[in-house]
């Protein structure tokens, strides 16, 4: 099933499995969302009801484009200005495309399976943690007390000796 989904102020047509780069939005890798204005929505031929159709997307990476170059120049004026722009994007990577009603169903099937697994492996890693106590760092010899520069009263008693000698 493929969906044409606007955000940003731009279109993408999107279907399960496909990886986009959008306009920044909110949120952090690894994060689900729904991009909810859902403009057209079918499977092959047949269109179907946009407006009960949802896009889910998990957010793999919040990044910047390409770097965009802005060069002003005016001739005979002595006039140039170079700036440089990168906009803040977010890569997406569309993990549903249908009906609510079928993405909720299929969703909790999904969740329970790693959740159980979860609470399996997490028994195993606190008993490794509580068998193996963390090591802690030996403590820091404390650094030797620094000597005060020596005087160097002796080359000026020599000197002062060469000139009573002289004199």
């Amino acid at each position: 099933m493929f969906a044409v989904v606007r955000t940003g102020g731009k279109q993408y047509r999107v279907a399960a499995g496909d990886k986009i780069a959008v306009e920044k939005l909110a949120g952090e890798a690894g994060d689900t969302i729904t991009l909810g204005d859902v403009l057209l929505a079918g499977e092959g031929d047949k269109l179907a009801d946009a407006a009960k159709t949802t896009v889910s997307a998990e957010i793999i990476a919040q990044a910047k484009s390409e770097k965009v170059t802005v060069f002003k120049k005016r001739r005979r004026h002595n006039y140039r200005r170079k700036n440089g722009h990168r906009q803040q994007m977010t890569l997406l990577r569309i993990t549903a495309v249908g009906d609510s009603k079928a993405e909720k169903k299929a969703a909790p099937k999904k969740e329970a399976a790693p959740k159980a697994e979860e609470k399996k492996a997490a028994p195993k890693k606190e008993a490794a943690e509580k068998k193996a106590p963390a090591k802690k760092a030996a403590p820091k010899k404390e650094a030797a007390a620094k000597k005060a520069p020596a005087k160097k009263a002796a080359p000026k008693k020599a000197a002062a000796k060469k000139t009573e000698a002289k004199k």
